[in-house]
């Protein structure tokens, strides 16, 4: 069942809006510039804020018209519990419960947890980056963009939108 806006299930409906930077297509996660504008978010596996690019309805506009560059963004600032129907990155198979972290390029990936092994600094293991807020959310229906099958059709390949539980 397609659906036709960002907003699955919201409580707290904070909206703002920034200026994008490159064309944004709404359900995208964002990131905030040195400058205040918005971009897709670009570290995978990173920290994120719950920044969402949504339809620009006062426009007219549904959630497959992009925003394009220094176009105004509604940004959807999407708080714990809430839904979204944002973007699933090419190349995951993920069921409903998985852990989603950002891709780097405005969709989301299945999360991998980092993994340190023994040691310590005194025996010369390098420091370690620990990023405490990248997990965006949870899966909350099963997708397939790895194309695993020939006979998958065209339509089915590449980034899909799923439905995500914002944690």
């Amino acid at each position: 069942m397609a659906l036709h806006t960002i907003k699955i299930k919201k409580y707290q409906d904070i909206i703002e809006e920034y200026v994008a930077v490159s064309a944004i297509t709404p359900g995208e996660l964002l990131e905030l510039t040195s400058a205040g504008e918005v971009q897709a978010h670009s570290s995978a596996g990173q920290n994120a804020e719950r920044l969402f690019a949504l339809e620009d309805e006062l426009q007219g506009n549904g959630i497959d018209d992009d925003y394009a560059a220094d176009d105004q963004v509604q940004v959807w600032v999407a708080q714990p519990g809430e839904q979204v129907y944002a973007w699933l990155a090419e190349g995951q198979d993920v069921d409903i419960g998985d852990f989603l972290e950002s891709d780097g390029a405005g969709a989301l990936q299945a999360h991998t947890a980092d993994v340190v092994e023994g040691g310590s600094s005194a025996e010369g293991i390098a420091d370690v980056s620990i990023y405490t807020n990248q997990i965006i959310g949870v899966a909350l229906e099963a997708k397939d963009t790895s194309h695993k099958s020939s006979a998958e059709s065209s339509a089915a390949r590449g980034r899909q939108r799923i439905k995500i539980r914002v944690m």
